[in-house]
């Protein structure tokens, strides 16, 4: 199995749709289709259950993403560690997959123009990890957002957002101006996998324990609402797909973007793209 049609079988399986997870990987969907075919083949098995509105895994679809996964994170972990062998001029970055944002756009350009000879590396990581491999040695400073365990890290504030509750259109809740977390409270929440930052899953439950449908990525959050009426939380101002409606919640505290890297890491290259970061999300 190639470690590129891995990359392709992930990025179906966290988009659970193939047009998305064809943007996602900047490919059109005929190719990707085909990839993701010739690995069932190979599988000897079906991978995903396709529908008009969607994929989701099978049985043998969900234990090949644990296994891919680890197995990318292997790959990462190899090429990051030859790259400081090798002395090359690079610095890896580890970006949170929960949607574009212009911050990261002009962080991106400004770093550009400013060191225009490093070899820049991305590594988008799902929700499970808000350090976005940085513990693991993946990368060398990750743009995520708090709060999670700063043991031994060092963190720099970029912006605050605004957080709302996702809830199907029809729901109706939907049409409030706003809401609060006690208004919730008999609702199922998305959850994490065990093992993910405690402090991470709080924030995102709203402060206290919930039950709910565990996910892993931006898109199963959302699939859960629409199928479940899962309640869901994101920062205001992040496109939704029209079946959806976000309302501002009026006693949850903000979302932090910040820049995070390891304590007592002198590398100057990560002073400089936070520097730059703090500059690119002022406007």
């Amino acid at each position: 199995m190639e470690l590129r049609t891995l990359r392709y079988f992930v990025a179906v399986a966290e988009e659970l749709h193939f047009g998305r997870a064809a943007t996602r990987l900047h490919m059109s969907q005929p190719p990707l289709s085909r990839a993701i075919k010739r690995l069932e083949t190979e599988a000897g098995a079906l991978l995903f259950t396709r529908s008009p509105t969607g994929v989701t895994l099978t049985e043998v679809g969900a234990v090949l993403l644990d296994e891919a996964r680890a197995l990318l994170d292997h790959a990462d972990r190899v090429r990051v560690r030859v790259s400081a062998a090798a002395g090359v001029g690079t610095l890896t970055i580890g970006i949170l997959g929960d949607g574009t944002d212009p911050g990261v756009a002009r962080l991106a350009a400004a770093y550009r123009r400013r060191h225009p000879g490093i070899d820049i590396r991305v590594r988008e990581t799902d929700l499970t990890d808000p350090t976005c491999g940085l513990r693991a040695g993946l990368v060398d400073v990750a743009l995520t957002r708090a709060p999670f365990d700063r043991t031994a890290l060092t963190t720099r504030a970029l912006r605050s957002d605004p957080v709302g509750v996702v809830l199907r259109a029809d729901d109706p809740l939907a049409r409030r101006d706003g809401l609060r977390l006690a208004e919730l409270g008999d609702r199922r929440w998305f959850q994490f996998p065990r093992g993910t930052d405690p402090r991470w899953q709080s924030y995102w439950n709203g402060g206290r324990p919930r039950e709910g449908p565990v996910v892993r990525a931006v898109q199963e959050c959302l699939q859960t609402v629409l199928w479940n009426g899962t309640v869901g939380l994101a920062p205001l101002g992040h496109d939704l797909p029209p079946e959806l409606a976000v309302v501002p919640l009026l006693d949850m505290p903000p979302s932090h973007v910040v820049a995070v890297w390891n304590e007592g890491d002198t590398n100057p290259l990560i002073r400089s793209f936070v520097e730059i970061a703090t500059a690119a999300y002022r406007h």
